[in-house]
């Protein structure tokens, strides 16, 4: 679901569920403006705390305590309309789409435990960012000045003082399919603030799957927090996919600095395999979730699969 009620969201996993008091010592170094009591469900809001954010623009973080594990099916019109009214409504994050937990983990390259840590978890925490809550009808869903970049920072920020809680398994990003464990997060960060950079791999997962015997795929998943389209190479297995991996990464630091509009269906750059790859803009990658893609191929002779290239292109 697109940013609405929350504009960002990030979890921490849970071997059991933590009082506030725990919650409130962890976030000793931030701004606590109150408690919170649960919603009608645990669906739409648990115990928890409101934390300062931004209050010119009646910016907030909304971190609660759900004693469930997380529901990564996010429900069926029929047989649980609640839980689906809740994933509808981007309760569990905007972009989250259904399986993204299964995904993270089956894609947990950078953190290898992360593939079955998460089979332990009993509980979460969400971290959600909004301009609504506590607002009049009337409100703008973002602040006219609103920075995705500034929002996920503070959000990721919070996330890395949770994962001191003695009961915290890891770090979940739900629309950018990331796990990591606390030294993770915190290598990251500091590698990011050392080179001036985003930790984009905090915030979105860089993936790999066999489409055939020749050809693989590699995307990213995520860059919708920083309303950037997702970056995804179709190539054969010739190419180191380290290589595809940077790749990937400076496209959407590029899209970041430059625009998300800089590069145009049909134009070619510099890439792995010293030659040039082409881009192509669809509506929708080859791998859930679904969402805007820029497809790059190499202009190496090849052929894909018919079926990859006869996707709807985006306008």
């Amino acid at each position: 679901m697109p940013k609405g009620i929350f504009v960002q969201c990030g979890c921490i996993l849970l071997s059991e569920a933590v009082a506030v008091e725990e919650i409130e010592r962890a976030l000793a170094s931030y701004e606590v403006i109150r408690r919170t009591d649960p919603g009608p469900s645990w669906i739409f809001g648990g115990y928890g705390l409101l934390v300062k954010y931004r209050p010119q623009v009646n910016g907030l973080v909304l971190v609660d305590i759900v004693n469930k594990p997380w529901p990564d099916g996010m429900g069926d019109p029929q047989a649980n309309p609640e839980l689906f009214g809740g994933w509808t409504m981007g309760q569990f994050g905007p972009f989250t789409f259904p399986g993204s937990l299964q995904r993270a983990a089956q894609q947990s390259w950078v953190w290898p435990a992360g593939k079955s840590i998460v089979g332990d978890h009993r509980a979460f925490m969400r971290v959600r960012c909004s301009y609504v809550l506590g607002a009049g009808p009337d409100a703008p869903v973002m602040a006219a000045d609103a920075d995705a970049v500034d929002e996920l920072e503070h959000v990721t920020g919070i996330c890395q003082a949770l994962l001191s809680l003695p009961t915290a398994l890891c770090y979940f990003n739900p629309n950018g399919e990331v796990l990591r464990d606390q030294a993770g997060m915190q290598e990251s960060m500091q590698f990011a603030d050392q080179n001036e950079v985003l930790p984009l791999d905090l915030w979105s997962n860089i993936r790999l799957f066999n489409i055939s015997s020749e050809w693989l795929l590699m995307d990213t998943v995520g860059n919708s927090q920083l309303d950037l389209p997702d970056i995804e190479a179709i190539f054969v297995k010739k190419y180191d996919p380290s290589e595809i991996d940077n790749f990937l990464r400076n496209i959407s630091f590029y899209l970041h600095t430059e625009g998300r509009n800089v590069i145009k269906p049909g134009d070619t750059m510099d890439g792995p395999g010293n030659i040039r790859w082409q881009a192509r803009l669809y509506e929708n990658g080859i791998s859930d979730p679904p969402r805007p893609v820029l497809s790059w191929l190499p202009v190496d002779g090849s052929t894909p699969p018919v079926e990859l290239k006869n996707r709807k292109e985006a306008s």
